[in-house]
């Protein structure tokens, strides 16, 4: 795949990557991805909760101001396509779900918010090393895994969306009908805009869509008094404070949280292959270095927060799922998504009319979003050919994610340390994928060799041979298409070609960037011509046959030679993979 300067734009984006839409409409287009942003401030809320009263008021409310201004920085330095941060995509940073069950070891530990901060700071040194020689690894990272990262990143948020669409939380149970036709009548608009909205209306199907789904809310009750009180009380204007701004080291937190940043890098790989394929109509394989300097900007997003007084951020799937839904995948957006957030980092105020959104509203922009998400991982997975090991990967990868959600408790004896795999559906999914990756590709040949008999019809034999080879090496179709017109091209050809022997052998050679055929005869040379031969050349010529064949061949290979080895002749055909 090319950098991202040179993509396509396919029809269904409105601004591409590289567009810059409108100032006022880049505005709002930022604004709606704060709203998402926002969903996963639960987090870090969650941390405040949990801290109790070791944590007074002041420093609670400058957490996550600091939380939100990390969020904004993150986002921007993802955004950028030049120099060794960022993937040059819209694809923002939020409060990680990967660092939680690490984060509330950390502050479990007897350390409080300085081990927290110490050790965030530390495992986004660790991702940062990391994502250097992140590009050399391609080869634990092909489709089908990433493809199912993808997938999952959307299945892992199914719980807190249907949760929230239907206002249930650990200490609300029970759902009420205003709570079901708030979420319900709130997705319905984001729907009908997107489907039915007339020019770019669909860009802004889910603001719009979130302010009727406030407006509903509070037609039917769903503010309560403490939310009216918290935004009354909230100042203005305010510096982020934190009292006592510390760090601390814990050894025996090492583990759970490199473990943590292994997660986040490998749900990173999947939003940022999303990111690729969506604003790319010629989209082959994920480009890893464009990868790669996307995983520095998520390991910054640890060690930003760890110096400042943050909660790890990691790159947002839900959010990468708004961009598809709203066709609207501009980098310029992700500028502006930072800065306010930056900005409302400073205004308590504004902030806290996104901390109060009602959760039907939150669980509508959920679903909206994820629907996106999970179709784009499955289509990734099916951009390659699949053979029974390849199933089995991404089959045995997702039983054994969803066993996380499906099956409670199942996972709780296990050592601390390994924890955070086994905690989400996503790293389990995402660690289950690439072992059994590496694993099944013990055994598979790069190289495969098949004979043929020019006074037999082949066609049946190469099918069988290029459909079983390319599915065992995730080939894609349209190039494995490509191979099995120019195999039985040449085979058609072969009369003209004066052979000595009827035997012609052909080894197909692979690797994840190219495929290679060399075809072994005792004959004649081809004819690569530029030009077709006509009606009248074909004839009147002895050897316009043979120059249709190499014109034919010339069409579809992305390169050829032809060379004489005493008396055979050696074929050479390359396509890029």
């Amino acid at each position: 795949m090319k950098e991202n300067n040179t993509l396509i734009k396919p029809s269904n984006l409105i601004y591409g990557v590289n567009d810059k839409p409108p100032l006022l409409a880049t505005i709002f287009l930022g604004l709606q991805h704060v709203f998402v942003i926002f969903i996963a401030m639960i987090f870090p809320v969650m941390i405040v909760k949990h801290l109790g009263s070791s944590i007074d008021p002041r420093t609670a409310s400058g957490f996550i101001s600091i939380t939100m201004i990390s969020s904004g920085i993150v986002t921007i330095l993802q955004a950028l396509k030049k120099g060794p941060v960022g993937s040059g995509y819209l694809c923002p940073s939020v409060c990680g779900p990967s660092y939680m069950q690490a984060s509330f070891m950390a502050i479990s530990s007897g350390g409080g918010l300085p081990v927290l901060f110490g050790m965030t700071g530390f495992v986004g040194v660790v991702e940062s090393i990391f994502s250097r020689f992140m590009h050399r690894l391609r080869v634990l990272f092909p489709t089908e895994v990433t493809g199912t990262i993808v997938a999952m990143v959307g299945i892992t948020i199914i719980p807190l969306g249907i949760k929230s669409f239907f206002g249930i939380s650990e200490s609300d149970i029970v759902t009420t009908s205003p709570e079901v036709i708030v979420g319900v009548s709130t997705l319905l608009f984001m729907i009908f805009l997107n489907i039915f909205g007339k020019g770019k209306l669909r860009l802004y199907s889910s603001l719009f869509g979130m302010v009727a789904g406030y407006i509903v809310a509070y037609i039917f009750g769903l503010f309560t008094p403490a939310d009216i009180y918290k935004l009354q009380q909230s100042k203005i204007i305010s510096l982020p404070y934190l009292k006592d701004l510390s760090w601390a080291f814990d050894t025996t937190l090492i583990i759970p949280f490199v473990i943590a940043a292994l997660c986040s890098a490998l749900k990173t790989i999947g939003d940022l292959t999303t990111c690729q394929k969506i604003n790319d109509t010629r989209w082959k394989r994920p480009e890893m270095k464009s990868i790669s300097r996307g995983i520095l900007a998520d390991g910054l997003g640890g060690i930003i927060p760890g110096l400042l007084g943050g909660f790890g951020q990691s790159t947002s799937s839900t959010n990468v799922g708004l961009s598809i839904a709203t066709g609207a995948t501009s980098r310029m957006i992700a500028f502006s998504a930072g800065g306010i957030l930056i900005l409302l980092g400073f205004l308590p105020k504004l902030a806290n009319i996104f901390i109060i959104m009602p959760k039907p509203v939150m669980g509508a922009i959920l679903i909206y979003a994820i629907g996106f998400m999970i179709i784009a991982g499955f289509q990734i997975v099916m951009s390659r050919m699949l053979d029974t090991r390849k199933i089995f990967v991404v089959g045995i990868s997702l039983i054994f994610g969803l066993s996380v959600d499906m099956v409670p408790g199942l996972y709780n004896n296990l050592h601390s340390w390994v924890q955070p795999i086994f905690s989400s559906s996503l790293s389990l999914s995402a660690v289950t994928a690439v072992v059994l990756n590496l694993i099944m590709r013990i055994g598979i040949k790069k190289k495969l060799s098949i004979t043929l008999n020019a006074n037999e019809k082949s066609t049946d034999k190469i099918y069988t041979f290029m459909q079983k080879a390319g599915a065992s090496w995730g080939a894609r179709s349209n190039v494995i298409f490509k191979v099995l017109t120019v195999m039985n091209e040449f085979m058609e050809c072969t009369p003209d070609l004066d052979l000595k022997s009827p035997e012609v052998e052909m080894q197909v050679c692979f690797d994840e960037f190219n495929l290679d055929i060399a075809i072994e005869y005792q004959g004649k040379e081809l004819i690569f011509s530029e030009r077709k031969p006509s009606k009248e050349r074909l004839m009147k010529q002895e050897n316009a046959a043979i120059e249709l064949a190499g014109y034919l061949i010339k069409q579809d290979a992305d390169n050829l030679s032809s060379k004489k080895e005493r008396d055979k002749t050696i074929l050479n055909i390359h396509f890029e993979h």
